[in-house]
């Protein structure tokens, strides 16, 4: 089951019941905005006890279509890459 921003909404609500919706929803929208801002410009972003998001370019190739066998070049592009932190390593292996 995916989080989504409705149900993180949900959630955030219940915890701060005197927050309103409206407002924790603007705070929501600010936060992603300023992560995609920054990866943007090619910074990384770092939420602690979480993981870093940084953006890497991936070289221009040349691949393969897999439905007719034929070659396909593919330009240069941005990629996000997401390296999770050691306490969510270990949140997800049980390890705590």
């Amino acid at each position: 089951m995916a989080i989504v921003k409705s149900k993180l909404l949900k959630q955030l609500s219940n915890n701060y019941p005197n927050f309103l919706k409206k407002d924790l929803s603007k705070f929501i929208d600010i936060i992603l905005e300023e992560i995609k801002r920054a990866l943007r410009r090619s910074d990384s972003v770092e939420l602690r006890n979480f993981g870093r998001f940084s953006v890497k370019t991936q070289k221009a190739s040349i691949r393969r279509n897999p439905r007719t066998g034929e070659k396909v070049s593919v330009p240069e592009k941005k990629v996000i890459s997401w390296k999770m932190s050691k306490d969510m390593f270990k949140k997800i292996n049980n390890e705590e």
